[in-house]
């Protein structure tokens, strides 16, 4: 198998099918989750188009040079990243895009906040809780049960055929 589309795919996945059905359950769950309830507001928001200018001013205020194009990435991460993971689509290198995102939420954006939500206000707690399954798929990868799996018995399949 080529070492780019490797580096893309591979990941050992769960022990088991029954593993690798629960990696299934948790990547679309969190993907679409992410995706439609936190990325799509970044993205599209009553017919417009793009960041909301609440967010290019956050990631300003944050210290990031270019906060416009850091804002844009940060919510096409949230959107189209959260729906590659859901597919199982590149799963590594978009988990680990989400991780720092997620990593940037909790600990720059939420830095001063409690840990925890206590109902007064914002907490690290929320980003937390999609940080660790994201950091979760750059370990495993998708699992049997994604496009990157498909991909990757699929190279495995053709550089099996080349060999004999």
């Amino acid at each position: 198998m080529n070492k780019l589309l490797r580096i893309l795919t591979a990941g050992p996945g769960g022990a088991s099918p029954l593993a690798d059905f629960g990696l299934l359950i948790t990547r679309v769950g969190v993907g679409v989750i992410m995706a439609f309830g936190h990325g799509l507001s970044k993205v599209w928001r009553a017919g417009e188009f793009g960041p909301p200018q609440q967010l290019i001013e956050g990631v300003g205020k944050m210290g990031f040079p270019a906060p416009t194009a850091f804002a844009w990435a940060a919510a096409l991460t949230e959107f189209l990243g959260a729906i590659l993971l859901a597919l199982g689509l590149f799963t590594r290198p978009v988990a680990l895009a989400l991780t720092f995102n997620m990593a940037v939420a909790a600990f720059v954006a939420h830095g001063k906040d409690p840990w925890f939500n206590t109902g007064a206000g914002p907490a690290k707690e929320a980003a937390l809780m999609f940080l660790l399954p994201f950091l979760l798929f750059v370990f495993t990868g998708a699992g049997r049960y994604s496009v990157d799996g498909l991909l990757r018995r699929r190279g495995e399949r053709l550089a099996a055929k080349s060999e004999s």
